[in-house]
């Protein structure tokens, strides 16, 4: 199923005999070992050997070595060197500090800097809220994480985490121009955290938690919400719960049924699958029916903690027990933010006509989409190389340039629903079909649309 990406991309230098075939020898190679060439770059000719930097995409570390020994092992040929081109971007780090004023001369620094600068501390002083107006708090966000739950990865830690960090602050100002700052925390305590974020809270006017472990999560979220005059967002939560939601509207209309006659299985019910089913909850399905590692969830079936003991008293109105299997007979919504292969063709087969799977683990999902073809109407994924890829990139960017332009002290679920609204709405009629439910990251249009209607909820929400 998988297939080569830009994930694993090498650009692998060789000298090469300057011949007729070389190029041809060249990237037969590449193919003959299942790269995908990308970019084949002369660097140097001479009368009898040529420099070449052969780009190519892998599907793995061991992969790209593959692909280097393919090179190395034509006669003639010599690598001279390879690099790893997702390690070249990082270098340095991604992302930096830029003054937005000129610093040209004396008078320049007399009002950037001292003694122009006192009267500005002075006015914040005596008007809390000017900081909004007078700093870079009216548009910085924190991403703030403790490396506890880091993509597939795991419990890694902060500093491991922060190449995340940084790529999540340069979405933020690449798709809604919000200055973002990675904060990685030294700590994985509840109450360590919850204290250092109120700490730093003056200087941002939202903060984008990521990557904590749940339950952690739930109670960090909770308590800084109650605790401090921002937008706290978790977006592991939210932003997938956000996505999901969007395009799950749109599936529907492609099958033409009504979430109100839905039976929806939810596997998963961390940080993710709890915020989904939350969300779902608010748009009145026919019944959610959600699974973990121990089965499906249900009252009876004990050793269930405080998110699970709410997740079991607001779903499966029927109280079946079971497993996964069980739960998705007669379904007609998946949705997975759980594990991989869990189950192929012969368990979609059993869910209802038209039926909609959204397999979202990454990188590798609960069914190879391509067996739930086999059954299923619309297919999702959280991967770039399928049709209908939920990215959570289609919605934080846009949620907090609202949540900043409306200067909100708080978000609830009626702005993360408007986001979501906003989202569906981008694909009209025109574009909907059964491999395009949700827009493009790319598309230009998703970020400002997110934006007003979350600006427009905020302002609902005061006039209230």
């Amino acid at each position: 199923m998988p297939v080569p990406g830009p994930g694993y991309s090498i650009t692998v230098r060789v000298e090469a005999p300057a011949s007729s075939t070389a190029a041809g020898d060249l990237t037969t190679a590449v193919g003959r070992v299942g790269g995908v060439l990308t970019a084949f770059d002369v660097v140097e000719s001479h009368a009898d050997t040529i420099v070449i930097d052969i780009s190519a995409n892998a599907l793995s570390e061991n992969h790209a070595q593959d692909i280097t020994a393919a090179l190395d092992s034509l006669p003639g040929v010599r690598v001279r060197k390879v690099s790893d081109r997702t390690f070249l971007i990082h270098l340095g780090g991604k992302i930096e500090v830029s003054p937005k004023v000129a610093l040209r001369n004396r008078d320049d620094l007399s009002r950037a800097y001292t003694p122009g600068v006192a009267r500005v501390c002075q006015a914040i002083a005596a008007n809390p809220e000017d900081a909004r107006r007078l700093t870079i708090k009216r548009n910085t966000v924190a991403v703030l994480t403790d490396g506890s739950a880091v993509l597939g990865l795991g419990n890694i830690g902060p500093a491991a985490a922060l190449p995340v960090m940084e790529g999540k602050a340069a979405l933020f100002k690449k798709f809604a121009d919000v200055d973002a700052w990675p904060v990685c925390l030294d700590t994985q305590d509840t109450e360590e955290i919850i204290m250092i974020a109120k700490a730093l809270a003056p200087v941002y006017a939202g903060i984008n938690l990521e990557d904590i472990a749940a339950p952690r999560c739930f109670e960090i979220e909770k308590r800084l919400r109650e605790q401090l005059d921002i937008p706290v967002f978790h977006d592991d939560q939210h932003g997938t719960a956000i996505v999901v939601v969007a395009a799950l509207r749109n599936a529907l209309r492609v099958v033409g049924k009504n979430i109100e006659d839905c039976k929806i299985v939810v596997s998963g019910v961390g940080a993710a699958g709890s915020a989904i089913i939350r969300l779902l909850l608010r748009k009145n399905p026919g019944d959610i029916v959600a699974a973990d590692i121990d089965g499906i969830v249900y009252p009876e079936r004990g050793n269930l903690d405080d998110n699970l003991t709410w997740i079991a008293e607001h779903t499966n109105k029927d109280r079946k027990s079971g497993t996964l299997h069980d739960a998705l007979v007669g379904a007609d919504v998946f949705v997975g933010v759980s594990a991989p292969n869990l189950f192929g063709a012969e368990q979609v087969a059993t869910m209802n006509d038209d039926a909609v799977v959204f397999a979202l683990a990454n990188p590798d999902p609960e069914i190879d989409p391509l067996e739930a073809q086999k059954h299923a109407a619309v297919v999702a994924t959280g991967r770039s190389d399928f049709p209908n890829q939920i990215n959570n990139v289609l919605a934080f960017p846009g949620v907090f340039r609202g949540l900043l332009d409306a200067a909100a002290h708080n978000i609830d679920d009626n702005m993360l629903l408007a986001a979501s609204d906003a989202i569906a709405d981008v694909v009209d009629n025109g574009k909907l079909n059964a491999s395009f439910i949700v827009p493009s990251v790319f598309d230009s249009a998703v970020a400002p649309a997110v934006a007003e209607a979350v600006r427009n909820a905020v302002r609902a929400e005061r006039a209230s």
